[in-house]
C-alpha cells in the first residue's frame, strides 16, 4: 500500500512539470514602458519672426502725404528668448524674449527734386511662461504666453535730394527760418504688450534644439508721442505693432529625451 500510494505521488509529479512550465512562459513580465523624464535646466537662442501687421491706415495716410506705400510683406523682426525650467512644477518655464524689426518706404519726385522717406518700426519684449508637452522623445509642444512692454514709432524724412555738406548742415542748423524742404518728424507709441504663443520644438542633439510655432502679438493701452517730447492725439487704433507671427529658432541648452 505504501509503495502504490509513493508511485502514484512521483507519477503526479512529473505530469504537473509541464504544467508549471507552461505557466512560467505564459507569465513572462513584459518590460517596462519608456518613461519620458521632467524636463531640467534650460536653453537660449536666437529667434526669427514674421509678423503680419495691418498696414492700410498708414498707407491711406501716404497716399494723401505724396509718398510711397508699404508694400503687404510681412516685418521680419530678429530677436532672443532664454528661459529655464523651475522644477516646482514639472516642465514648466519662464523666461524673457526681444525682438525688433523695420520697414522703408521711398518715394522721389523729379519735378520737385524731394525725396520722402518713411520708417516702420515694431519691437517688444517681456517676461515669459511656458509649459512643455512631451509628444515622443526629442519633439515637444510648447505653449505659453509672453507679457511685456513694445513700441511702434513712424519716423517720417523729407528733403532735398541732393548731397549733403559739413558746412552746409550747420549753416541751415543756424537759421532762424529753416529751409521748409528738410523735414523730420517721428511719431512714437507705447504698448503693453501680450503674446500667446504655440511652438513645436525639436532636439536635434542634446544640446541644440530647432523651435517653429505661431502666435499673436497684442498691443493695448497706447499712448503716443511726437518727436519724443510732445503727446500726439488721434492715431487711429489700427495703428500698431498687433497681428499674427510665424516664429522659428535655435537654441543652445539642456534638452533631454
Amino acid at each position: 500500500m505504501y509503495r502504490l500510494l509513493l508511485s502514484s505521488i512521483c507519477i503526479l509529479f512529473v505530469l504537473e512539470i509541464p504544467l508549471f512550465a507552461q505557466e512560467d512562459e505564459e507569465q513572462v513580465p513584459l518590460p517596462p514602458k519608456h518613461s519620458i523624464q521632467a524636463k531640467i535646466g534650460g536653453a537660449g537662442g536666437f529667434t526669427q519672426n514674421i509678423l503680419f501687421i495691418d498696414l492700410n491706415p498708414i498707407n491711406d495716410m501716404l497716399k494723401k502725404s505724396n509718398a510711397a506705400t508699404f508694400s503687404n510683406n510681412p516685418m521680419l523682426l530678429l530677436g532672443g528668448q532664454g528661459y529655464g525650467y523651475i522644477m516646482l512644477v514639472p516642465n514648466l518655464r519662464v523666461g524673457g524674449l526681444g525682438a525688433g524689426g523695420s520697414m522703408m518706404s521711398k518715394s522721389y519726385d523729379p519735378v520737385t527734386n524731394i525725396r520722402r522717406d518713411v520708417e516702420l518700426s515694431v519691437g517688444f519684449g517681456g517676461v515669459t511662461i511656458e509649459y512643455a508637452v512631451p509628444v515622443i522623445p526629442r519633439l515637444d509642444v510648447a505653449l505659453g504666453v509672453m507679457l511685456g512692454a513694445g513700441s511702434t514709432s513712424i519716423r517720417m524724412t523729407r528733403n532735398i535730394n541732393s548731397n549733403k555738406l559739413w558746412d552746409t548742415i550747420w549753416d541751415e542748423y543756424s537759421l532762424t527760418y529753416p529751409n521748409i524742404d528738410e523735414y523730420t518728424r517721428k511719431l512714437s507709441g507705447s504698448f503693453f504688450i501680450y503674446q500667446p504663443s504655440l511652438n513645436i520644438e525639436y532636439a536635434v542633439l542634446r544640446w541644440v534644439g530647432l523651435r517653429v510655432g505661431v502666435s499673436y502679438n497684442g498691443m493695448a493701452v497706447n499712448e503716443w508721442k511726437l518727436d519724443d517730447n510732445y503727446d500726439l492725439i488721434g492715431v487711429p487704433d489700427k495703428v500698431s505693432g498687433r497681428g499674427f507671427m510665424i516664429n522659428g529658432g535655435i537654441f543652445l541648452g539642456t534638452f533631454l529625451y
